[in-house]
């Protein structure tokens, strides 16, 4: 099932738009399995499934869905604002937020508004950081818990300190489903 899925490292992603390279739906994953018991673990809106998400709930790390020959509907992000530092959720029309520029600041969704809060990096090693302070870092937790199932594992994402020694929990990557 793995061969449908396509994986590009976050860096290429700062191909500008124009080029149509890589102007796909994606889901974010984390490059290290951890503890996930199915394919990783993904940006995802907390809350809910699919269109039931909870955008104002923000982001947790949660199974990936595209093992199930899809992107999750509320996994999905938009490549063609990536060069930008934008961070676009389509299917809800609303663009990742941090919720402040310290250590511990969760992740939100509101409606994109091109500000500072809204700003993210994207380097060469696979770390997403806000552009206003690129030494924090998406980081999931190492809690997991369940979710509806013992299958579906959720960590809480939030901005930490980047780190070597957290690099398992804060190298992302975006794959698609061909």
């Amino acid at each position: 099932m793995f061969n449908m899925i396509k994986t590009t490292a976050i860096a290429a992603l700062m191909v500008p738009a124009a080029s149509g390279a890589f102007a796909d739906e994606v889901e974010i994953y984390l490059t290290d399995m951890l503890d996930n018991t199915q394919v990783g673990y993904c940006v995802d809106i907390a809350g809910g499934k699919e269109y039931g998400a909870k955008v104002e709930s923000g982001l947790q790390g949660h199974t990936c869905y595209s093992n199930l020959g899809a992107l999750g509907v509320d996994q999905v992000f938009d490549t063609e604002k990536f060069a930008d530092g934008i961070l676009y959720m389509p299917n809800f029309e609303v663009c990742a937020e941090a919720a402040g520029t310290e250590a511990g600041s969760l992740l939100a969704l509101a409606s994109c508004d091109g500000s500072d809060a809204q700003s993210f990096v994207f380097t060469g090693e696979g770390t997403i950081t806000p552009a206003s302070d690129t030494s924090l870092c998406f980081t999931v937790a190492e809690e997991t818990r369940s979710g509806r199932s013992d299958a579906n594992q959720i960590k809480v994402l939030s901005l930490e300190t980047c780190s070597d020694d957290l690099a398992a929990y804060q190298d992302w990557a975006v794959r698609g489903v061909e």
